[in-house]
C-alpha cells in the first residue's frame, strides 16, 4: 500500500521549481536534498523516481527542484503529481495518539453504546484539521458520507488492534435532517 506524502500544486518561477503541498509529518526527511521521491501522475498506474536537488520553504509549502526538471514547461507538466512512500517502509508511530491515514481507513465507527455509525473511507486533510470521511448507511439502505472532525473531544477512542473507532459526536453531527439526499 502507498501513502501520499506530497502533491505538486503548480510550478514556481522559470527554473523548474515545484510548489509541493506537504502531506507528511516529516517533510525534512522525505524532501531532503538528495532524497529519491516516487511520483505518480493522477490516474496513472506507473511511478517514476525523482531526486531532490534543492528544497526550501515558502508560504507553508515547499519549493522543490528535481533533477532533470529544467524550466517552467517541464515543471508545469508535473502539476497534480503525488509523491508516494510504501507503507511497509514506514516506522511504527511512537505516539499512541498518532496514526497514519491508511491505519484508520476501513475501521468501524461506533457510538459509545455500540451503535454502528459506518466505516472510515478516508482521512481528509483540511486547513481546519483532519476529518474522517465515514460511509454510513441509513435505514433505507442508502449510503451517505459523514464528515467527523478527528479531535479528541469527538473521537476519544481509536483501537487499530480492534479495528474500531468510538465517537462522541455533538448533537446534529450525525443527523441527516435538513440535508439534501444524494441521488
Amino acid at each position: 500500500m502507498e501513502l501520499v506524502v506530497g502533491r505538486v500544486a503548480k510550478s514556481h518561477g522559470v527554473r523548474g521549481e515545484l510548489v509541493v503541498e506537504i502531506r507528511t509529518d516529516e517533510p525534512e526527511l522525505r524532501f531532503a536534498e538528495g532524497a529519491v521521491l516516487r511520483g505518480r501522475m493522477p490516474r496513472a498506474k506507473s511511478v517514476q523516481e525523482y531526486t531532490v536537488e534543492s528544497v526550501r520553504e515558502h508560504s507553508g509549502r515547499l519549493l522543490v527542484h528535481l533533477r532533470g526538471v529544467a524550466g517552467r514547461s517541464a515543471a508545469d507538466a508535473l502539476r497534480g503529481m503525488v509523491f508516494l512512500v510504501d507503507t511497509d517502509d514506514l516506522p511504527p508511530s511512537q505516539d499512541p495518539d498518532e496514526f497514519y491515514d491508511h491505519e484508520l481507513e476501513g475501521l468501524s465507527v461506533q457510538l459509545a453504546d455500540g451503535t454502528v455509525v459506518g466505516t472510515v473511507a478516508e482521512v481528509l486533510h483540511s486547513a481546519a484539521g483532519e476529518l474522517l470521511s465515514v460511509t454510513a448507511e441509513d435505514a433505507a439502505g442508502k449510503q451517505r458520507e459523514i464528515l467527523i472532525p478527528f479531535v479528541n473531544a469527538i473521537v476519544p477512542t481509536v483501537s487499530i488492534a480492534e479495528g474500531l473507532i468510538v465517537i462522541d459526536p455533538p448533537e446534529g453531527l450525525l443527523d441527516p435532517e435538513g440535508l439534501p439526499d444524494k441521488e
